[in-house]
């Protein structure tokens, strides 16, 4: 009996380590960063287009200045890709950017390798825009009347310096009452928290708004009751919102009237093309990323299911030229793996069948074009 069970235990831990190697090789190295560390604006089509018109007006994007999480000691601050990607739409739409922060001058970055691409470098390497990054405009000198808009850029730290800071609220109060559009991604909307209208109303009543949500936030931080001052989702409920959330770390994008918000970081370019129309231009064309493309997928599947995700993979893997990754399977991966976290192995399984796919065409499509 016992060698039974332990050749049993022995093929059973075979059967799992063999499964985790192929499930490993479903997954592709990380780009090569040192590679794309040099790229700049010169090498993103995007951002050499001319706009119709030259001067569209001024954008002012805020990012915050804290650099702690409270009283924790732990380092944060506001999420880089956040505003580079904001920045390089805003700028190939024909609008001037600014960028302020509460306290001014080189305030804290977040920048975590996996989310780093070719904008984020290339704003790296952009003299000008490092420039206007170093020496941020303190809050308290911004003049509302010279902006078309304002986006406030994510982060955790904008938990802590953004709520409250009556810099903000009157600049939020001024775009408002001068019908300019305002716009936020991900921790954001805690700018737009416990603002109070002249009329005594809250800035929020009644507003459809998207913020990181409460799930997404305890998933990844159990204890972020204790760690900020307050979950997001909840105060701008207490405020009077509508909210309004997609799928967890998915793309989702509320627009009410001039007010445009996004769940997370994968919302930062819907939210900011969404700014651009608010304001009365269509968005210059712009190739879709691979991470753009995982997340329609990913949505196709919340919202469809598997085949309907399938269907749209494929159409991507047909127009595949055979240069690079045809989605970002890294991100569909992580995709997998919180599914199994939460003991959902349906979807599991299902993301590992769309892995096995797109591994299998980029493949076969990098073979074709050689």
């Amino acid at each position: 009996m016992l060698k039974k069970i332990l050749a049993t235990i022995l093929c059973t831990a075979a059967v799992l380590f063999g499964t985790g190697f192929w499930l490993k090789s479903l997954i592709p190295q990380a780009p090569d960063h040192d590679a794309l560390a040099r790229t700049t604006i010169a090498d993103i089509p995007y951002l050499n287009q001319i706009p119709s018109e030259k001067e569209r007006g001024r954008i002012l994007v805020v990012v915050s200045s804290a650099s702690k999480f409270g009283d924790t000691g732990k380092k944060t601050g506001y999420e880089f890709t956040e505003l580079a990607r904001p920045y390089y739409v805003f700028s190939a739409n024909g609008f001037a950017v600014d960028i302020a922060s509460p306290q001014g001058g080189e305030p804290p970055a977040v920048m975590d390798k996996d989310d780093m691409g070719p904008f984020e470098y290339a704003f790296l390497n952009d003299d000008e825009a490092m420039d206007k990054l170093r020496n941020s405009i303190p809050l308290k000198n911004v003049v509302a009347d010279q902006y078309e808009g304002i986006f406030f850029a994510g982060g955790k730290g904008a938990m802590f310096d953004f709520p409250g800071n009556q810099a903000i609220q009157n600049l939020v109060i001024a775009l408002h009452q001068n019908d300019g559009v305002i716009g936020a991604v991900c921790h954001g909307p805690a700018a737009l928290a416990d603002i109070t209208l002249d009329s005594g109303s809250s800035f929020l009543d009644g507003r459809r708004i998207s913020s990181f949500t409460n799930e997404e936030e305890l998933f990844l931080i159990p204890d972020a009751e204790q760690v900020f001052p307050f979950l997001l989702e909840t105060r701008l409920r207490d405020n009077g919102a509508v909210f309004e959330k997609g799928p967890l770390y998915l793309n989702q994008v509320s627009a009410d009237d001039g007010l445009i918000t996004g769940q997370n970081p994968w919302s930062s370019w819907n939210v900011t093309e969404a700014m651009v129309r608010a304001l009365g231009y269509e968005p210059a064309p712009r190739s879709i990323t691979e991470t753009e493309k995982t997340v329609e997928i990913l949505l196709a599947y919340e919202n469809d299911g598997h085949e309907a995700a399938s269907e749209i993979l494929q159409g991507f893997l047909q127009h595949a030229d055979g240069n690079g990754e045809i989605i970002d399977r890294r991100l569909l991966a992580m995709h997998g793996i919180v599914a199994a976290m939460k003991g959902e192995m349906k979807k599991f399984l299902d993301i590992v069948r769309l892995l096995a796919s797109a591994k299998s065409a980029t493949n076969d499509t990098r073979l074709s074009s050689n």
